[in-house]
């Protein structure tokens, strides 16, 4: 079973930057596509970035110029870097395995259990 601990968030006004962290546990990490998810109050979970385990990414229109997935294989860790952040990205960011289309950004199934997620709260 892997787990998954998230780290970085905060509070940022808009227009600025945070770097969040996963550090995954397990030796599957480095064979699987790996996203940041998020999920903001009363809506469901999105995967909003995503990276195969060939460093191809993809992300969703939403943020697309503005964050940038990465990962470390060695290290079996995974960040966003997110600039100009909008009010709207407020929420809790996860990361995870996953399943599915990575071109399409849709019907994705995670691989393992959630972690805590770390909030990202954008406001002025």
């Amino acid at each position: 079973q892997v787990q998954l601990v998230e780290s970085g968030g905060g509070l940022v006004q808009p227009g600025g930057s945070l770097r969040l962290s996963c550090a995954a546990s397990g030796s599957i990490f480095r064979i699987n596509n790996m996203g940041w998810f998020r999920q903001a109050l009363g809506k469901q979970r999105e995967l909003v970035a995503a990276i195969i385990p060939g460093g191809i990414t993809n992300y969703a229109d939403s943020v697309k110029g503005r964050f940038t997935i990465s990962r470390d294989d060695a290290k079996n860790t995974v960040s966003l870097q997110m600039n100009s952040l909008k009010p709207e990205d407020s929420a809790v960011y996860y990361c995870n395995l996953f399943l599915g289309s990575v071109a399409t950004m849709t019907q994705w199934r995670p691989l393992t259990s959630w972690g805590q997620g770390t909030q990202v709260t954008v406001s002025s």
